[in-house]
């Protein structure tokens, strides 16, 4: 990379290739791969682990004082109440990965005071490294990213992923997506949010959706697309999407007609995860 990158991206580079190469070596071998479910259709794998292991240790081995939130471990390790917390989701894409498709990530951003200042999405399978520092532009391998120029939705190629937890409302979901289906060119979905959110940011995607997601699925992705020029929100366009459940991000042009169109669905997503219901 030819730029000099900040010192805690350094790090968190340094932490997804690590645990990439975890990844990577356990690919070449699925059949013996361990899987338990969490929940149906909700998988880990002893990879998760060994791979969120791998980022951790690098991480706190740098910075012993600042905070942990990882998808499998939770907030167990690191400190309880730094200023810095680093969101972690070790393999973003474990259905895909047992199955051997191809399209996964390692995911980590670091959040100083609920902000989040640093990101790096790593595709282990294409060793593409997705980053970025705020302020400072998002960068692929070491190509400068911006979002696409398209304006018409009719034109736009939009990202998705579909509830697949029990309990997820799936026809409300569908609802949303042919709203969306029957106004844009496309609609993809291959399966990791953390990808899906890089691959606005790097203009392939015009836009993405997506409800359900934890904060180690957005965390990182989201400064990409903010820092290639791009917006990102939940669906009545506020800055609230962390915590939220729902998700949509885009170039600027589309991200407003796509808040446009899932915006009256909002509330239903909401009232059912115990936040209060919009008017």
């Amino acid at each position: 990379m030819s730029q000099a990158l900040h010192p805690m991206l350094n790090i968190a580079v340094k932490a997804a290739r690590a645990a990439g190469a975890i990844i990577n070596r356990a690919s070449l071998d699925l059949d013996r791969l361990q899987v338990n479910t969490k929940a149906p259709n909700d998988f880990v794998t002893e990879v998760d682990h060994a791979a969120e292991a791998a980022v951790i240790d690098v991480l706190l081995g740098a910075y012993p004082g600042h905070g942990i939130l990882a998808e499998e471990s939770g907030s167990t390790r690191g400190a309880k109440d730094s200023d810095y917390v680093w969101i972690i989701d070790p393999l973003d894409g474990t259905t895909n990965f047992i199955h051997g498709l191809p399209t996964y990530a390692v995911s980590i951003g670091l959040a100083f005071r609920g902000q989040v200042q640093q990101a790096v999405v790593y595709d282990p399978a294409r060793n593409d490294l997705f980053y970025a520092t705020k302020g400072r532009g998002a960068f692929l391998n070491d190509k400068r990213l911006r979002v696409s120029k398209r304006t018409r939705m009719a034109d736009a190629l939009i990202g998705t992923g579909f509830p697949f937890r029990k309990g997820d409302d799936l026809g409300h979901y569908m609802k949303v997506l042919e709203t969306v289906m029957r106004s844009c060119a496309g609609v993809r979905r291959p399966g990791a949010a953390a990808l899906d959110l890089c691959y606005v940011a790097a203009g392939w995607y015009d836009g993405f959706f997506e409800t359900g997601l934890s904060p180690w699925d957005v965390a990182a992705g989201s400064l990409l697309v903010t820092e290639a020029g791009g917006l990102v929100g939940n669906f009545t366009g506020e800055a609230d999407f962390l915590h939220r459940r729902e998700v949509v991000a885009g170039c600027p042009k589309i991200y407003g007609q796509l808040v446009q169109m899932l915006a009256p669905h909002t509330s239903v997503a909401q009232a059912r995860d115990g936040a209060p219901a919009g008017p």
